[in-house]
C-alpha cells in the first residue's frame, strides 16, 4: 500500500493497494516508484496493471478521501480511513501479509503488517500501488482543472506552486481546497 496526495493544497488524498500472490510477483518486475516515472510512463504501467487485473494476476483498489474529510478529521485519520477502506474492498483476511510505505499503518485487526520507509523504492508491489493511486488522483485533478480552469489543477495537481498560490490570491479557495492547509495564506 502507498498514498499519494498527502501534501497538496487541493484535491483528495489517494491510497492505493495491490494484492498479488507471492508466486506471481515476477509480473511486477521493473516497476519503479511513481515519483521516478514520467506521467506517460505511469500511464503505461497503469495499463499493464489493468491487464494483469483482468487476467486475475493482481487485484487493486484505490480509496480517495475528500479535502473536506481531511479538514474535518485531519490527515492521519484520513489515511487510516483510506487504508482500511482499501483492505475491506480487497476482502483480504486479517492474516494476509500487508506491506505499507512510509508512515502508513493498517488497522490493528490486520496482524501481519509491516511498514517500510521508502517502501516504494524497495518493493515492487508498493511501487505498483503508488503508480495506480497517482494515475487515478492525477486524472481526478485534470477533471477538476476543466471544471475550475482558474486554478490550473491540471498542471500542478493541487500542489503549492507559485501559479497555484497566485490563483488563490486572486480567486480565493475553491470547494476543493484543503482549508486546513491554507491557514495563514489567505
Amino acid at each position: 500500500m502507498d498514498e499519494v496526495g498527502r501534501g497538496p493544497l487541493a484535491g483528495p488524498l489517494a491510497v492505493g493497494a495491490v494484492c498479488i500472490d507471492k508466486k506471481r510477483r515476477r509480473y511486477l518486475r521493473g516497476v519503479k516508484d511513481s515519483k521516478k516515472l514520467t506521467p506517460l510512463a505511469r500511464e503505461v504501467w497503469y495499463a499493464k496493471f489493468r491487464n494483469l487485473e483482468k487476467m486475475g494476476i493482481i487485484r487493486y483498489k484505490v480509496a480517495f478521501v475528500s479535502e473536506a474529510m481531511i479538514d474535518r478529521n485531519g490527515l492521519s485519520s484520513a489515511l487510516m480511513k483510506a487504508v482500511g477502506s482499501c483492505l475491506r474492498r480487497l476482502e483480504v483476511g486479517p492474516d494476509t501479509k500487508i506491506i505499507l510505505d512510509g508512515s502508513l499503518y493498517a488497522p490493528a485487526s490486520y496482524t501481519q503488517q509491516k511498514t517500510l520507509v521508502r517502501g516504494d523504492e524497495k518493493r515492487s508491489v508498493i511501487a505498483a500501488a503508488s503508480i495506480i493511486a497517482k494515475v487515478l488522483r492525477d486524472r481526478k485533478m485534470k477533471c477538476l482543472g476543466k471544471r475550475f480552469p482558474l486554478y490550473g489543477f491540471e498542471k500542478h495537481k493541487g500542489y503549492g506552486t507559485k501559479a497555484h498560490y497566485l490563483a488563490l490570491q486572486i480567486h480565493g479557495p475553491s470547494d476543493f481546497h484543503r482549508r486546513s492547509f491554507l491557514k495563514g495564506r489567505r
